[in-house]
């Protein structure tokens, strides 16, 4: 085993038995059914990252790159949360910039954050590599999430996740999805073109993540609230419907700073996908009556983690309050965006725990 692999998960690994007749989690496959049911899943995007102890530890004996690309080692990153705070679902632990590393664009991690080696443009696009040549330098994440499901509890459910088309463009054009993204507006000609190469190629990723043991893959379009709804439905939503044409059903999408006007396609909500995730800016009923078919993820302020532990109880018994008499089917309680990395574990603890004592 590799070392740096804890005792507690040892200790934890399940036993596999040829009569299990289901492995996943009931709650979170009556989620994605839409099955009524009084507690939803939990599951939050970063559950395994910076914030907890478990990663730390691991951070502190490997690479980020390590973490990502050994197998053993990312299903020790992903298991870890899941033993620690008895979340319903584990995701794969990777980073949605591997396809442009894929592509040829080179990728570093260093303490100011991922660093790629040239950036895309009118010229350079022509030096991205086919898909066929790109695909070898991907399957590493099928065997993570073999790993994955191979230690995880049965009854514990499992995710896999892509970058959005247009988030991985914008990451390719600027090397950051943060800012008003000038550079990669200024460049929207090119995106098709962009799109030509990359949406094949994350079809494929689906597929690999789907077949060594995801439940659902999501789509991570965190730089998509930047454009007007305008612009997302006409050079955004057409590369998603080819995206998710095959294994749409499975799919999921998340958008970081959209509004109910660029989800307004029936793409997102009349079943077409397995369900969409929302950040904190949007209100949750509404939402959730919004989408007739899928799931709805969130949306309880990320920010608010780092309260007080009273204030905190405060905050998140209000954002229950709602849900308490009307418990919509469909619904996977989750944060607007990821944990932050100074969260204070029990503020974790304290939401699991707050959420299924309301919601019982």
């Amino acid at each position: 085993m590799t070392d740096g692999i804890t005792t507690l998960s040892k200790a934890a690994s399940p036993l596999r038995s040829a009569a299990a007749l289901q492995i996943g989690n009931e709650r979170f496959q009556n989620a994605l059914a839409r099955r009524p049911q009084a507690t939803p899943p939990i599951w939050l995007m970063r559950q395994a990252g910076r914030y907890h102890q478990h990663y730390q530890a691991l951070r502190a004996k490997h690479s980020f790159m390590d973490l990502c690309k050994q197998a053993e080692l990312a299903a020790e990153v992903a298991l870890g949360p899941v033993l620690d705070f008895d979340f319903d679902a584990a995701i794969l632990f990777s980073d949605l910039l591997f396809p442009l590393e894929a592509l040829g664009m080179g990728l570093e991690y260093t303490d100011q954050g991922p660093q790629l080696e040239w950036k895309l443009d009118p010229k350079s696009v022509s030096s991205l590599r086919s898909v066929d040549d790109a695909w070898p330098h991907l399957l590493f994440q099928g065997e993570s999430m073999r790993a994955t499901r191979e230690r995880l509890p049965l009854d514990r459910s499992l995710i896999g996740f892509i970058g959005g088309p247009w988030t991985l463009f914008v990451y390719a054009v600027e090397g950051t999805h943060k800012g008003s993204l000038n550079e990669s507006k200024k460049l929207l000609s090119l995106f098709p073109k962009f799109c030509g190469t990359i949406v094949p190629l994350l079809a494929r990723n689906i597929e690999l993540q789907l077949s060594n043991g995801a439940e659902i893959v999501m789509i991570f379009d965190t730089a998509a609230g930047e454009l007007s709804p305008g612009l997302f439905s006409a050079e955004v939503v057409p590369e998603l419907q080819r995206l998710t044409a095959t294994n749409g059903s499975r799919i999921g999408y998340y958008s970081k700073g959209t509004q109910p006007a660029h989800l307004a396609h029936p793409l997102f909500r009349e079943g077409v996908l397995s369900g969409i995730g929302i950040d904190h800016r949007w209100d949750l009923m509404a939402a959730c009556k919004t989408v007739s078919g899928g799931f709805v993820q969130g949306n309880f302020d990320q920010s608010l983690l780092l309260s007080e532990r009273s204030e905190l109880e405060r905050h998140l018994r209000a954002f229950l309050e709602p849900m308490i008499a009307a418990r919509p089917p469909g619904w996977i309680c989750g944060l607007g965006h990821g944990v932050l990395p100074k969260t204070p574990e029990d503020n974790v603890r304290l939401f699991v725990d707050t959420v299924r004592e309301v919601m019982q």
